[in-house]
């Protein structure tokens, strides 16, 4: 069989320091920090791997690498690649699922704490001087509040909202597992959609995006939340209607949100939710998934993913 070849078109999305392991094939191994849009195409000419992250590879860019047999998406979502034309043409997709369940869940309860005891509020204040100025032994502020006894509602019942339950479970909190909205039944074991909202002290979205998933949380699900309640995504961006979220949290229907994804990353065109100083947010620039750790788990899985398609078995196979 002749050696595969791997393109690897973004490797500057892992630090230089994670070491990629070579697979356990015959292969030419190509990468490059970064593809321009304009060179995917001839990047991926006689590719018959091609390992990719954030940019859309479309139905014409697939199409026109007519070697191609796999695309390793060296992420968890899957929105960048067209998978109907790589069903069409007969290419296999992978991605990577688990490498991120301890990052991301002790991001999501690092969020929870932070924003219910205005953890950010007070950190600045300090840094000002308040504290020094203050009556007490200690400084005065929002009223902070405990995890222990809420109710957290979860929204995706994949390894990473089973990782947030089981921590948020180690602090005292109820767990809700939100059915999927509009769902016409419930399963056993879910709350449907808008009731776990409407019970949930804290709401937590950990469910891929997709057309039927933009904006699942707008106008009606958040007020539909309590006034005492927070919102928290470390998801996708688009799973919120972000300028309806500016309209709530100033307005008071909720608490507060914490999150660490946007609609369009890196937000370089602006974003309605960083240009006002909005004080009960608190926004982390997309760092949930990349502890040490995770990053270099991502890598194994990745190749992990490559060697088992070679091998003709399908690990993490999404077609």
């Amino acid at each position: 069989m002749a050696p595969h070849r791997i393109v690897y078109l973004q490797r500057a999305t892992l630090d230089a320091g994670v070491r990629v392991r070579r697979p356990a094939f015959e292969h030419e191994w190509i990468e490059y920090p970064a593809t321009p849009v304009e060179e995917i195409a001839g990047r991926l000419a006689g590719a018959t791997i091609a390992v990719s992250n954030k940019f859309r590879l479309t139905r014409e860019t697939i199409a026109s690498a007519p070697t191609l047999k796999l695309i390793a998406i060296a992420a968890t979502g899957h929105d960048s690649v067209d998978l109907d034309a790589c069903r069409d043409l007969g290419i296999a997709v992978t991605n990577v699922r688990r490498y991120s369940e301890h990052s991301v869940a002790e991001h999501t309860l690092m969020l929870m704490l932070a924003v219910s005891r205005h953890l950010k509020g007070y950190a600045t204040r300090t840094a000002l001087g308040a504290w020094n100025q203050s009556q007490r032994f200690y400084l005065e502020g929002p009223a902070i509040g405990d995890l222990y006894g809420k109710t957290l509602a979860i929204v995706g019942r994949g390894g990473l909202g089973t990782s947030v339950a089981r921590l948020a479970e180690a602090f005292g909190m109820k767990i809700l597992w939100a059915e999927r909205k509009g769902a016409p039944a419930t399963r056993p074991g879910y709350t449907p959609f808008m009731e776990a909202l409407a019970a949930a002290d804290f709401v937590s979205l950990h469910c891929p995006f997709s057309p039927e998933n933009l904006h699942m949380i707008g106008e009606p699900e958040l007020r539909a939340m309590k006034k005492t309640a927070y919102l928290v995504n470390t998801a996708r961006g688009k799973l919120i209607d972000e300028p309806t979220l500016v309209w709530a949290l100033m307005e008071g229907w909720i608490a507060g949100a914490a999150l660490d994804v946007l609609s369009a990353e890196p937000p370089a065109q602006g974003n309605v939710l960083l240009d006002q100083r909005i004080a009960n947010l608190l926004i982390t620039p997309h760092i949930a998934w990349g502890s040490t750790e995770a990053r270099q788990a991502l890598a194994d899985e990745l190749v992990d993913c490559m060697e088992a398609f070679v091998r003709g078995e399908a690990l993490n196979r999404l077609v």
